[in-house]
């Protein structure tokens, strides 16, 4: 399995409610519209909290300012990732995503990259 990590930041002029309320309702549903071409196997938005619970963790541990949101993207295997860009439509959703996506991300600031899952307790996994 190969994810993909993408911690984001909005672009200045917006607030959080309406960065987020873009990213579920518009770019979501343009990514699960290009889902085949991409040959992804799951996408998951996390949204952050802007409220009392969420700012006092992060006061309490010295945090910095924290990321907008995060997603999340798998593949079965790189080969798969990789198959995507070897065709027209791959590379026709890759582009049609990074041009939404520049509609309300500050790409500049925000960091991704390709990682490999460890899971070190999960409850739901026998032993």
């Amino acid at each position: 399995m190969l994810k993909l990590t993408f911690c984001l930041r909005r672009l200045p002029p917006l607030g959080l409610a309406e960065f987020q309320d873009y990213w579920l309702n518009k770019h979501g549903p343009l990514v699960r519209r290009l889902q085949p071409a991409l040959g992804m196997v799951r996408y998951v938005q996390v949204h952050r909290r802007s409220d009392p619970l969420g700012e006092g963790m992060r006061k309490v541990r010295g945090a910095p300012e924290p990321y907008d949101g995060v997603a999340e993207l798998w593949w079965e295997s790189e080969a798969s990732f990789r198959a995507s860009g070897r065709t027209a439509e791959g590379r026709e959703a890759s582009r049609l995503l990074l041009e939404d996506e520049a509609k309300f991300i500050d790409l500049a600031h925000s960091p991704l990259w390709l990682n490999t899952e460890h899971v070190v307790y999960d409850e739901g996994q026998s032993a």
